[in-house]
């Protein structure tokens, strides 16, 4: 296993170990953590509809900040209760990009969030998420979502809702634009610059998996 050291916003590789025997994915899949994340799954089609059915923004934004917000959650328990596992280290990032590829394009078709800016971010979660899988599929071990690649997702999933409340006609719209775009700006600046540095770690993750099935 790759242990990642981050010193300052740059991860580096620090040690490795190719010993430690990989769960499997089918380990652990009925606990409650996975049942809250599947729960936060299925709010998404009522987000949609309330978007586009309902024609209400105010609603549709109000639901995908607790969605978003809700997050926290599984990961809690999971914890709390010691009820972490390999298919939830999966499924977990896998819904909350999901949810997320998902929100923004959904918005961008209503028209509530400037394209330009749900576009960058289209393009930035596509790309990452498409490098992720091409190089499992190459034998690449996983690794945990970095510190500050947490720190843009809260960024960015909290600025979406706020932009998005902010094109309906609640009485909160012009301070909710203000706040989403103190958030987004950054949270976007903060996305890519992650991007950037999760190209090293793939690499050595890469190359340290090719490595355990060399020695299985």
């Amino acid at each position: 296993m790759i242990r990642v050291n981050r010193v300052g916003m740059t991860p580096t590789v620090v040690s490795l170990s190719v010993t430690d025997e990989k769960p499997s994915l089918m380990t652990g899949i009925v606990t409650v953590p996975n049942a809250i994340t599947l729960a936060r799954l299925f709010l998404l089609p009522l987000f949609l509809y309330v978007l586009f059915s309902r024609d209400n923004r105010a609603g549709a934004a109000l639901l995908l900040g607790a969605i978003s917000y809700t997050d926290w959650i599984d990961g809690w328990v999971a914890r709390k209760f010691n009820q972490t596992s390999a298919f939830g280290s999966v499924f977990d990032p896998f819904v909350d990009r999901m949810l997320f590829i998902v929100a923004t394009i959904g918005v961008m078709v209503d028209g509530g969030v400037p394209r330009w800016f749900c576009i960058t971010i289209l393009i930035r979660e596509i790309s990452v998420g498409m490098a992720m899988v091409i190089a499992t599929l190459f034998g690449m071990q996983r690794f945990a979502v970095s510190y500050w690649g947490k720190w843009y997702t809260l960024l960015l999933m909290t600025a979406v809702p706020l932009l998005l409340l902010a094109s309906s006609t609640h009485a909160t719209a012009d301070g909710a634009r203000l706040l989403g775009w103190a958030l987004a700006v950054p949270g976007l600046i903060l996305s890519y610059y992650t991007a950037i540095m999760y190209g090293p770690v793939i690499r050595a993750n890469l190359h340290t998996g090719r490595i355990n099935r060399t020695l299985r």
